[in-house]
């Protein structure tokens, strides 16, 4: 099988993580996996990986003027190499990964159009609106609507998940699985050493952009500073809004101490856990989640966990290992107390929450249940052409009458 995005290794993210860790657990139960990526620098042509995983990385330019790794939309440009791969590397099942990877996207359409049995498989990773956001929801909506009218299966990794996707891709709830994301869980072990109770470390791990609430952040510090002089700020991750968070220190030198919140900037995957196991409470203010997988990260590293009631976060962890706030300003110092109160009275064990949630994910199930995908996957007989053609067409149709409606407006 092969899973195709563009957004995988050296790049550093949970959709990266999830790609390789996948494909590491289905190599361990017998399926020859192979990845392609577009290309990371130097990093060209085909890669080995541990446990046998191939990796092609496609020569393809990324957005320009954007930190993002996502490609160009090339349509028919990248046809020849990804028909040779699969082609080469006889692929049965084509796993697609994330709505915002012009690669996998295209590759989905190209592994249909080769018409020899190619089954194929997607899983979104992320939450979008449904147009009110302007032309660039309406465009990334109707070509995802457009590459899933002729699929076999869709995985989402929180039940919210799934209702976003069936409503902005109108599809078939029967063809959408929900599969979570998953933790290594010896990697994330509270530190055992951790001296005694000095104050409260607040710890904040996320990009610095506006859909992470950055500004609620920003609204929320000087706030929770003046009340509890105790507590210090941890905040790791780069962004747009650093400068902005920058500025907050400096214009609230009064209420905020010199050491008081500390900004990292960039962190490495491989530093999140010594981050993490500095605090006491981990802080989430993302205005859109579909999952949330530093919330989960954070908890098994023994956190007490405070985050905005949204999108599939409600999912990811039981009562009494979070504390939910509205997106505004007020409800989330009001979980910052809460929380603050919860450290200090000592009911929160990070020993017993790291097993509790180790118990809960694990990456050995996600593999079984998705393995379970592709065999319901392979049963379904391949849509005809003719079929295909419609669907294809009525798509083009309707997008070009958007598109010409939008002209006129």
């Amino acid at each position: 099988l092969s899973m195709a995005s563009d957004y995988f290794f050296p790049n550093l993210g949970g959709v990266e993580s999830h790609i390789y860790i996948l494909a590491q657990k289905l190599i361990k139960r017998g399926h020859r996996v192979i990845i392609i990526t577009h290309d990371y620098g130097n990093r060209c042509g085909i890669r080995h990986l541990p446990a046998g995983l191939k990796v092609y990385h496609v020569p393809l330019g990324t957005l320009p003027f954007s930190s993002s790794a996502a490609t160009l939309p090339n349509l028919f440009c990248c046809l020849p190499l990804i028909r040779t791969i699969l082609i080469r590397e006889r692929i049965e099942i084509f796993h697609a990964h994330q709505a915002m990877s012009s690669l996998g996207l295209e590759s989905v359409m190209h592994a249909k159009t080769l018409h020899v049995g190619i089954r194929t498989v997607f899983t979104d990773h992320s939450l979008f609106g449904l147009g009110g956001g302007g032309w660039g929801e309406v465009t990334g909506n109707k070509i995802v609507k457009g590459i899933l009218s002729d699929i076999e299966a869709v995985i989402c990794v929180s039940h919210t998940g799934k209702e976003n996707l069936v409503l902005r891709a109108l599809l078939n709830p029967d063809l959408v699985y929900v599969i979570p994301n998953a933790i290594v869980a010896d990697s994330f072990k509270p530190d055992s050493g951790k001296p005694l109770y000095k104050g409260v470390t607040i710890v904040c791990v996320s990009r610095l952009a506006y859909r992470k609430g950055i500004d609620l952040l920003i609204a929320a510090i000087p706030k929770v500073c003046a009340a509890h002089p105790e507590v210090q700020f941890l905040i790791g991750g780069d962004g747009p809004k650093m400068i902005e968070l920058e500025q907050m220190k400096e214009k609230h030198q009064s209420v905020i101490s010199p050491n008081q919140v500390e900004l990292l900037g960039p962190i490495r995957s491989d530093q999140v856990r010594d981050l993490l196991v500095r605090g006491e409470i981990f802080l989430n203010t993302s205005l859109t989640e579909a999952f949330g997988m530093t919330i989960l990260e954070a908890a098994c590293a023994g956190l007490f966990v405070v985050s905005t009631n949204v999108g599939g976060i409600p999912e990811v962890l039981p009562d009494g290992l979070i504390e939910f706030a509205q997106p505004e300003v007020e409800d989330l110092v009001r979980a910052i107390d809460r929380a603050i109160d919860i450290i200090c009275s000592g009911k929160h064990d990070p020993i017993k929450v790291h097993e509790r949630v180790k118990g809960m994910y694990s990456w050995a199930d996600v593999a079984i249940r998705t393995e379970k995908v592709y065999g319901d996957a392979m049963e379904i007989e391949p849509c005809p052409l003719v079929e295909r053609l419609r669907r294809f067409i009525y798509f083009l149709c309707y997008f070009c009458q958007r598109l010409y409606q939008s002209e006129l407006n």
